[in-house]
C-alpha cells in the first residue's frame, strides 16, 4: 500500500500551516481552498509560513472549490479546516471522494464531529482538537505565531468510530505539533470549547489582541466566569472534564479552579504578543464570525439544560451586535461583559 492521499479542506491560516508541513514532510497532500486569490498566489509564488522557528516555502498542490469536481481519485484522509458552521457542506462536498474505508477529521473549533459523522458515517469519522494560533492577511502568506514545536492536536474516534485507526489521522498532524490521544473525544473537544469560550470572542469584543486584553481591569473575571458556566454545561451534557494543553490529572481534579488553571496554561504555552483571535480577524475582513458555535453552543446548550449562562448570553449578544453593525470592537464593551457576572 501506497502513501496515503491526504486532502486538506480549508486553506486559511491553520490549514496552510498544516498543509504547508505536510508539504514539506513529503505528503501526498492537496490543498482545497474558497479564497480564489489565495489559490492563485499559492500557485504562482508557493505558500510562506512565517513562524518563530523560521520562514517555511513550499509549493503543495492546491485547488479551487470548483475544481473538486474534477478530482477522479479519492482520497485515504480528508483534514477538514473550514470554519466551524461551515462543516456540513465542506463534508459533504468532500464525501464523493473519500474512499471507502477513508477518514475524515474536523480539526476545528468547535463540536463538529457528529456534524461530520453525519455525512460520511461514524466508520469514517475521527474526532481532533487543535490549538495553533495564525493569522493570514494577504495571499499566500501565513504569520503563525505557535510553531509546531508549540502547537497542540488531539484525535479520537466517537463510539461506534474507527477505533483504534486514529493514529493514521494523529501521524500526520505530528507534523505540525505534538498529538494526544483521547479515548473520549467529545469531552475533549468540549474541554478546548472551554477555553475558546473564555478568550476567543471575549478579547474580539474589545478589538485587542489577546495578551493586551489580558490586561485590561476586570477581563480575566469575564474569562473565568464565562469558562466556568461552560463546564458546568458540559457537566450538565455529561462530558468529562478532561487534561488537555497539559493540564494534570491534579490539577483538573480541583473542578473550581480548573478554569483558571487552564487559562494560565493556555496563556504560557500558546498565547504569544500581538496574536489576535481567529475572531477578531474575521470582524476586520468584515466575515461572520463562530461566535454561534463558541459561546453561542454554550448559552444555547445551557438553556437546554437548565445551566445559567449570563456571561456566554451577553458575550454572545455583544458579537452579534457587532456583526450586525451596531458596534465596533472596544474595550469600552467590557463594562457590559463585566456586569453579567454579577
Amino acid at each position: 500500500m501506497g502513501d496515503p492521499r491526504i486532502a486538506v479542506l480549508g486553506a486559511g491560516a491553520n490549514g496552510a500551516s498544516v498543509g504547508a508541513d505536510l508539504t514539506a514532510a513529503g505528503a501526498d497532500v492537496v490543498l482545497i481552498e474558497q479564497w480564489p486569490a489565495h489559490v492563485e498566489a499559492i500557485r504562482a509564488d508557493g505558500l510562506r509560513i512565517l513562524a518563530p522557528e523560521g520562514e517555511l516555502h513550499v509549493r503543495p498542490r492546491i485547488l479551487h472549490l470548483c475544481e473538486v469536481a474534477e478530482l477522479r481519485q479519492r482520497f485515504d484522509v480528508v483534514l477538514v479546516l473550514m470554519k466551524a458552521y461551515d462543516s456540513r457542506w465542506a463534508a459533504q462536498l468532500l464525501e464523493p471522494y473519500l474512499a471507502e474505508d477513508g477518514l475524515m477529521a474536523g480539526v476545528q473549533n468547535g463540536m463538529t464531529a457528529r456534524v461530520i459523522q453525519d455525512v460520511v458515517g461514524a466508520d469514517r469519522t475521527v474526532g481532533a482538537v487543535i490549538e495553533c494560533s495564525a493569522t493570514m492577511d494577504q495571499p499566500g502568506i501565513v504569520h503563525r505565531y505557535t510553531g509546531v514545536p508549540r502547537s497542540w492536536f488531539a484525535v479520537g474516534a466517537l463510539p461506534g468510530g474507527p477505533s483504534g485507526r486514529e493514529e493514521e489521522v494523529a501521524a500526520l498532524l505530528r507534523h505540525s505539533g505534538t498529538v494526544a490521544h483521547f479515548d473520549d473525544i467529545e469531552s475533549a473537544k468540549w474541554m478546548k470549547l472551554v477555553s475558546n469560550a473564555t478568550l476567543l470572542v471575549t478579547s474580539a469584543i474589545l478589538g485587542l489582541p489577546m495578551l493586551d486584553a489580558l490586561h485590561a481591569p476586570g477581563y480575566r473575571d469575564v474569562m473565568v466566569a464565562a469558562g466556568n458556566e461552560a463546564l458546568a454545561v458540559g457537566g450538565a451534557l455529561g462530558h468529562q472534564t478532561l487534561p488537555i494543553f497539559g493540564l494534570t490529572a491534579e490539577e483538573i481534579a480541583d473542578h473550581e479552579r480548573v478554569v483558571d488553571i487552564m487559562t494560565d496554561k493556555l496563556f504560557a504555552g500558546f498565547v504569544v504578543p500581538g496574536a489576535t483571535t481567529t475572531v477578531l480577524q474575521d470582524w476586520r475582513k468584515g466575515r461572520h464570525s463562530e461566535v454561534d458555535d463558541l459561546n453561542g453552543l454554550v448559552s444555547a446548550q445551557g438553556a437546554r439544560t437548565g445551566v445559567a449562562t449570563p456571561v456566554n448570553d451577553a458575550v454572545t449578544e455583544l458579537a452579534h451586535r457587532i456583526e450586525r453593525g451596531q458596534a465596533d470592537p472596544s474595550p469600552a464593551l467590557l463594562a457590559e461583559m463585566v456586569a453579567a457576572i454579577a
